[in-house]
């Protein structure tokens, strides 16, 4: 059970519940409002009209009649002023009153869009923190799928800053790359001239194939176990935090075969906080490195040095990238 930002028109998602930000009062606005409603057919705003009035940062459930869910969550959302009057207070109540009432109805899984961003609207930086806090949170204790439903390539940044950040890292970085793949390229072509460590047909003594693989350093899955076991912490508390499934999880503990992928990888090591060191060490025993030449590696390793490990929210900073994101 995990978090995900799909591309999708929230009205066709397969899930337990889907969430609409709905008026305090029964009426259908615009935008995603009014979408829900239309391919759900009348009996939904019957339904809702049942309903009554909902309280700004409470919420409501009904059937979902022709959607693809079983059932729409109606959470009211605050109109935004200027963020002196509790509006992120109120924000926040309402994602955590829907996803109380998805739990309680046994819904594995929930799609929203991003709440009160559209016609209510709050700045979208500010909407999207209280969405990671509130999905960040939950996942923590509960297993359910979340997943925020965003229509085309919609910017999700938490901040303006925290994007102009990761961009400016990713820019000074490749500069060093470059400049320091060149260097290296020159010291080595010098060197291969001025010495014979680079001739292919010195003889030198090496051990034995059979000697080398006696070396074999501990696999990526038994160091992460030691080191969950080192720092007396659950299982669950780690792959929670990674975003990552307890199936998923029990398949790379289980199976001599299994393989993380690099995302995988990632998110375990930064679900145990580890610096940019000892990540490049755990992961680089399933074969993956971080590197300057990659945005992805780039972006992965700004949020370790400045010491920020929410996965949800670096999947943010992926997204806005055009990265693959982390968890499985």
């Amino acid at each position: 059970m995990s978090f995900e930002i799909v591309r999708n028109d929230i009205t066709d998602m397969q899930v337990g519940a889907i969430v609409n930000a709905s008026d305090r009062y029964p009426c259908v606005n615009s935008g995603v409002e009014a979408a829900i409603h239309e391919k759900a057919g009348p009996a939904l705003f019957e339904e809702r009209k049942k309903v009554g009035y909902i309280s700004a940062g409470d919420a409501a459930i009904t059937p979902a009649f022709d959607l693809g869910a079983d059932y729409v969550i109606h959470a009211a959302t605050p109109v935004w002023t200027d963020g002196c009057h509790g509006e992120t207070e109120t924000l926040r109540a309402a994602y955590d009153r829907s996803l109380e009432l998805a739990l309680e109805y046994g819904c594995d899984s929930v799609a929203f869009p991003l709440l009160a961003s559209g016609n209510n609207g709050f700045p979208k930086s500010t909407a999207m923190q209280t969405a990671v806090s509130a999905f960040s949170e939950f996942l923590l204790k509960h297993d359910m799928d979340i997943y925020l439903v965003v229509f085309g390539r919609e910017c999700l940044m938490l901040s303006q800053k925290l994007f102009d950040n990761v961009k400016q890292y990713i820019d000074d970085n490749y500069v060093i790359t470059h400049e320091a793949i060149m260097e290296s390229s020159i010291v080595k072509r010098r060197y291969s001239y001025e010495s014979d460590e680079f001739c292919p047909t010195k003889e030198i003594c090496s051990p034995s194939l059979s000697e080398y693989l006696e070396k074999k350093d501990a696999g990526f899955m038994e160091t992460l176990l030691d080191i969950i076991a080192e720092r007396d912490l659950k299982n669950s508390q780690v792959y929670k935090k990674a975003n990552i499934s307890k199936q998923h999880f029990s398949k790379l503990m289980n199976d001599p075969d299994a393989r993380p992928s690099k995302q995988t990888a990632i998110a375990l090591a930064l679900a145990l906080e580890l610096d940019v060191d000892d990540t490049c060490d755990l992961i680089g025993r399933a074969g993956f490195t971080l590197t300057n030449s990659s945005t992805f590696d780039l972006i992965i390793k700004y949020f370790i040095e400045h010491r920020q490990f929410n996965i949800i929210e670096i999947n943010m900073a992926l997204y806005d990238f055009d990265q693959p994101l982390l968890g499985a």
